[in-house]
């Protein structure tokens, strides 16, 4: 797993940024942007395990997600210490727009292999924008221990979103694939044009 192929590389990328106010939003809603992304944190853990259970004899695939189960909720526990550091609440879980729009994309029905295929594909769509948004924090915030804060988030998100692609092609031809991917990243721009701009949530 550890070797990406050529053409993973090849289809891996956002098609539109994040829109620069983003991060200034963000810095005035530190409170409700960790309560957010732990949130996020919570539901990545939950979908892993989704996944494991849902198809639990590919064996790669079992091997391969059952420690991001535990990274991904080690990240939530990071997020809700910082909350508890700062003295913020773990406010409420809110609705999440952009991932309901996705999952407005997904196959429904049909070939269960397509079924499959969008689903790990929305995983790396959600992990590669989430990797995208904590690097504009890393970046972007004034509090320099925040900036390394999200570094380490955005590191670890872009091995996942990698991952989830290199498993899709572990057992779906790579041309579909990579035909489905894009039509997914055209799909996702139009997303991140009609969503506000809110400084409250990653995504």
């Amino acid at each position: 797993m550890n070797n990406l192929s050529q053409d993973t590389k090849n289809i891996l990328g956002l098609q539109l940024p994040t829109d620069p106010r983003w991060v200034d939003l963000a810095s005035i809603s530190l409170e409700d942007i960790l309560t957010d992304h732990a949130y996020c944190e919570q539901k990545a853990a939950n979908s892993c395990i989704s996944l494991i259970t849902k198809y639990n004899d590919k064996d790669e695939l079992v091997n391969e997600l059952s420690p991001i189960v535990t990274e991904e909720w080690g990240h939530f526990r990071m997020v809700l210490s910082e909350l508890r550091k700062r003295n913020l609440q773990l406010g409420k879980q809110r609705k999440d727009e952009y991932v309901n729009k996705l999952m407005e994309f997904q196959k429904k029905g049909g070939n269960p292999e397509e079924r499959f295929l969008d689903l790990l594909l929305t995983m790396a769509l959600i992990e590669a924008r989430s990797c995208e948004r904590f690097k504009r924090l890393s970046e972007g915030l004034t509090d320099e221990y925040m900036r390394n804060f999200y570094r380490k988030f955005m590191e670890s998100e872009a091995g996942h979103y990698t991952l989830f692609i290199t498993l899709a092609e572990t057992y779906i031809n790579k041309e579909k694939v990579r035909s489905r991917w894009k039509q997914w990243l055209a799909y996702e721009a139009e997303i991140i044009k009609s969503i506000e701009v809110r400084g409250d949530r990653v995504h």
